[in-house]
């Protein structure tokens, strides 16, 4: 063995940087109740020490796991704490990071069976649930990405591919320069995301048409074209501000009558199918042909997991197809063909580790509460003079201010007090405040505490 191999060995043995993390990451959790949700300025300055050129040398690792941890630590931002609003994103369960710590020593590449029977195993497992949760059809199939936005490209990628079969073209032989042309649907509300995925695929903006939106951001049907099979709809299940689901039913029928494809975006909305206190909302959303979601996100797995569901598994596999002489398929589920990637994580065992600890019960409750929480905030901030400009059917809230000014005040000053944190937005081509409810973590208390501090913002700006 040579000099590295021999540090290695010894490294893995004593177990020692394993420790060190440990401690490092339970001293973190014991204290983020006191930390700032967003770093100072101070902080901040610190990251300076690891700009230096690429070492000749190795070092000692235990110095290097210090560094991280003193200057890393402080300049996170505290998401997995009660006070993060901002980006819809999500908490870890305790059993998601947990499980999570145990598969990153497996280090598990999910592409193939004969890489990972646990793995192949969990995500055929995960997709029988996901199935049973969403109350999709028996025969959909899901494929583990990165999230949504890979997810949305898989799930278009296979309307591409089933779309211009009908109109009698197989793009993967011919390519997309001479074929027919397909017409992409969008309302107005639609995720950024998806525009880019539509651009990845070859369609160019030009494709797509425009549908107006209502006053919360849901497509208008009545608006809609004359449908066709040269058709790909994308619908959303809580629109990234407003948190407003589409009509699903009503679209999804006018799409099957006319052999349309219908995708459904629901990085963060599509968990409120899991209680019936959503019903109205997501009524429908099992008419769809391909669906897009974040565990990450309302499910607070750690990151990054999100689902692609395609209820035509020849379409999702077809336009995802891998080819490779060395590849060695099996008669188990092999992960790899229901995603863009072949090499990947196996994040489907920290998702498996969250809907069995949770259940059913479990996911209806957490859904309930993040959806409770909204309530009270945007009942809080009415009760101060706070404008909510949303329908609070979910977990999104949107507020304003009097003025355009002084929102953007407000908002920059709650950002910059470390208390809490939001992000801004344009709302019917105003800025507006963008709280977003995920964290399993968050109580009524620091609801109570972030809108104080909102309150107390709003003061300190009509002084300025």
């Amino acid at each position: 063995m040579n000099k590295l191999q021999d540090q290695l060995f010894a490294q893995q043995k004593s177990k020692a940087l394993l420790k060190q993390a440990q401690v490092a990451a339970f001293e973190y959790i014991d204290q983020q109740p006191n930390q700032r949700v967003f770093p100072d300025e101070a902080s901040i300055k610190k990251l300076s020490i690891f700009e230096e050129s690429l070492p000749e040398l190795t070092c000692d690792p235990a110095l290097l796991l210090e560094l991280l941890d003193t200057v890393g630590s402080v300049n996170t931002v505290a998401q997995t704490g009660g006070r993060y609003f901002g980006f819809v994103n999500g908490n870890a369960l305790p059993v998601t990071l947990a499980a999570k710590w145990l598969s990153d020593v497996w280090d598990q590449n999910a592409a193939l069976y004969v890489m990972s029977p646990i793995a192949s195993k969990l995500e055929s497992i995960c997709q029988t649930w996901l199935n049973q949760l969403f109350h999709l059809p028996k025969q959909t199939v899901a494929g583990f990405v990165s999230g949504t936005s890979i997810a949305t490209l898989s799930g278009l990628a296979a309307a591409r591919f089933r779309q211009l079969q009908k109109l009698g073209w197989d793009v993967n032989q011919q390519g997309l320069f001479s074929a027919p042309k397909l017409r992409l649907i969008l309302g107005k509300q639609t995720h950024g995301t998806v525009a880019k995925a539509i651009s990845l695929l070859g369609f160019g903006q030009a494709s797509i048409e425009w549908i107006d939106c209502d006053d919360q951001g849901r497509m208008i049907v009545d608006q809609l074209p004359l449908l066709d099979a040269s058709c790909i709809l994308v619908l959303q299940a809580g629109n990234v501000n407003s948190g407003a689901f589409d009509d699903f039913t009503r679209v999804c029928q006018l799409a099957q009558q006319a052999q349309a494809w219908v995708h459904i975006d629901g990085a963060f909305g599509l968990w409120a199918k899991a209680s019936k206190v959503f019903d109205k909302h997501t009524k429908g959303m099992e008419l769809a042909d391909s669906w897009s979601v974040d565990a990450h996100k309302t499910l607070n797995t750690p990151y990054d997991c999100g689902v692609v569901m395609c209820k035509d598994a020849e379409a999702l596999t077809s336009a995802l197809h891998q080819q490779g002489s060395y590849i060695q398929l099996s008669e188990q589920r092999d992960g790899l063909l229901y995603t863009p990637e072949m090499s990947k994580r196996a994040r489907a065992i920290e998702l498996w580790a969250a809907m069995k600890y949770l259940g059913r019960w479990g996911i209806a409750e957490l859904v309930e509460q993040l959806h409770s929480h909204a309530q009270l905030f945007a009942g809080l901030l009415t009760d101060h003079g706070f404008t909510v400009l949303n329908d609070v059917v979910f977990n999104q809230v949107i507020i304003s201010c009097e003025t355009e000014q002084l929102t953007q005040q407000t908002l920059m000053l709650v950002q910059q007090s470390g208390e809490c944190w939001c992000g801004g937005s344009v709302w019917q081509e105003k800025s507006v405040i963008r709280i977003s409810l995920c964290s399993w973590a968050t109580t009524e208390q620091d609801i109570k505490h972030a809108v104080d501090t909102f309150i107390q913002a709003r003061s300190q700006a009509l002084k300025t």
